[in-house]
């Protein structure tokens, strides 16, 4: 579904995207047992201003990317990724043609045909190219091919400053899935981070939760003395690095309100002077791989390797992001670094029993507050453990990719067997392969394909999606599969479930649209992974 709403609102959206927030608060450490749970802090982002089909078109862009890196595949062009949110955006005079509809004069539409394309080539380039700064021409954008052109021509700061926000993945701005950048992220963080109730587990730190749920992060201690670190956790990526003290932004200047870690602040500290660099489905770092120690709950590793980051870009940098690094807990044969994940550490040197790493990712709809990240085990007051599956780990490249059953829509089956999935918490959506992801929208009464990877259902559908894993289903909360409402009219919603470049592939890449619905851990020592109802 495609809304005719003014470029200049739609592009504020670009510029205005989910704005990342501060640090929230975490209960203190307590060793009790061999696991050890962490706190994961929901990023807030604030999505008041952004419209739902450039959110989604964000999303959608981030999770392609970041699945052509799982697959080990080219990703697609900055360009594409700019002409797909671009027609999103897009709105010719006299609203958008219907190019599916029939009729009787074929000339005529073709004509009219070739005009909206010519008008459309034009506004990508417009967009592409960075358009006049006043909004007399921002307008003209919206008003036909002449004026397409006229505005093309501009070469105001303010708009190409627009179109730098909004590349990479379309949406390059200032936080891990795409937001503007801001200079209140104190006060932001203080009013938009839901502070997680006193953990129940052995070793565990509390989750605080982002109103959107977006991004998870953990408090863990580094260096001598130890301070702490706010860490985003990532299944989908094995490496843990944080900001280098002296670190530069891509965007010129330093590396924002941050902490950082350097020989200035830490006396363990050891730079190997070798260099790595790691790209993400949105932003990347570069650096160098390091020793210090650091401190996982209460469980020490000294002399651990990693990275400290001495260039971010924007996506990690600015003030307005809530965390000073990123761990990843893929399997270490991920790694850019060359090194072993922290889970991996920690069981090798006796501390956790095996390289376990479980997720309970909260929702802030229920008002529980109980996510948790635990290493070394798992957490039994999380789930039902009659509903408990394990499974084998597919991939070859250290990613964690299990066997999917089935799909069913109320009960029945979508036809859609032999399937994969990689279970991603550093992705929002779910993305499915083109037919894979109509099929399933065919079976939701009211939803609706809107052309480009994405789909609207009605916001008060009833429908239950389930995917299947070692023959136990776990179905998807209908208010998780509404991923944003499309109007104040409140009718139709943008469905968690999109479609992406996968080229027909049988795989998937499953966030947290369903993560939320289920507890899950990886086992590297096995090369399995579990799943169970929640509680």
């Amino acid at each position: 579904m495609q809304l005719a709403l003014s470029f200049t609102t739609l592009l504020a959206s670009v510029l205005f995207i989910l704005s990342a927030t501060g640090n929230g608060v975490e209960a203190a450490p307590a060793k009790r047992s061999r696991s050890v749970t962490l706190p994961l802090t929901r990023l807030h982002q604030n999505r008041a201003d952004v419209h739902p089909q450039i959110l989604l078109q964000q999303h959608i862009n981030r999770s392609v990317k970041r699945f052509a890196r799982m697959k080990g595949r080219a990703a697609p062009s900055k360009r594409d990724m700019e002409e797909k949110l671009a027609k999103r955006m897009f709105v010719p005079a006299g609203g958008k043609p219907n190019f599916h509809s029939k009729r009787y004069n074929r000339q005529g539409a073709k004509a009219k045909a070739a005009a909206a394309l010519q008008a459309f080539e034009d506004f990508v380039d417009a967009f592409t190219k960075g358009l006049n700064g006043d909004d007399d021409d921002a307008a003209a954008a919206q008003n036909g091919t002449a004026k397409h052109q006229a505005a093309a021509k501009g070469k105001g700061h303010k708009h190409k400053q627009a179109q730098q926000n909004a590349t990479d993945d379309g949406t390059d701005a200032a936080a891990d899935d795409g937001t503007d950048a801001t200079n209140s992220s104190a006060t932001a963080a203080a009013s938009n981070l839901t502070p997680a109730n006193k953990p129940t587990a052995d070793n565990s730190l509390g989750l605080d939760i982002e109103a959107k749920d977006v991004g998870y992060i953990a408090t863990i201690q580094m260096g001598t003395p130890p301070r702490d670190f706010h860490i985003l956790m990532d299944s989908g990526s094995a490496d843990l690095w944080v900001g280098a003290e002296g670190c530069q932004s891509a965007a010129g200047g330093g590396c924002g309100n941050h902490q950082f870690l350097g020989p200035q602040s830490s006396s363990t500290f050891k730079d190997s002077q070798q260099e790595f660099q790691v790209t993400y489905g949105t932003g990347a770092v570069q650096g160098n791989i390091v020793q210090d120690n650091i401190n996982i709950a209460g469980l020490a590793l000294k002399g651990h390797t990693f990275g400290v980051a001495l260039a971010e870009t924007q996506d990690f940098s600015d003030d307005s992001v809530p965390f000073d690094g990123l761990m990843g807990l893929a399997q270490s044969t991920l790694s850019q670094q060359g090194v072993p994940t922290p889970v991996e550490a920690l069981a090798k040197a006796g501390l956790i029993d095996d390289a376990i790493t479980s997720y309970k990712i909260s929702r802030l709809a229920d008002n529980k507050n109980d996510g948790e990240i635990t290493f070394g085990a798992l957490d039994e007051t999380k789930f039902d453990p009659k509903t408990l599956v394990t499974f084998d780990n597919l991939s070859d490249n250290g990613f964690w990719e299990g066997a999917m059953d089935s799909v069913t829509v109320d009960g029945q089956d979508v036809g859609l067997q032999g399937r994969s999935a990689i279970l991603d918490t550093g992705t929002t959506l779910i993305v499915a392969p083109d037919a894979d992801a109509a099929a399933v929208h065919a079976a939701i009464p009211g939803a609706q394909s809107d052309g480009q990877g994405g789909f609207t259902i009605p916001c008060d559908t009833n429908a239950t999606v389930a995917l299947s894993f070692g023959g136990q289903a776990f179905a998807i909360d209908t208010r998780d599969l509404i991923f944003a409402q499309v109007d104040a009219a409140g009718q139709d919603c943008v469905s968690g479930i999109s479609s992406g470049e996968i080229d027909g592939e049988t795989t998937w890449l499953v966030g947290d649209v369903f993560l939320k619905n289920a507890y899950f851990s990886t086992d590297v020592t096995k090369n399995q992974m579990s799943l169970a109802k929640l509680v």
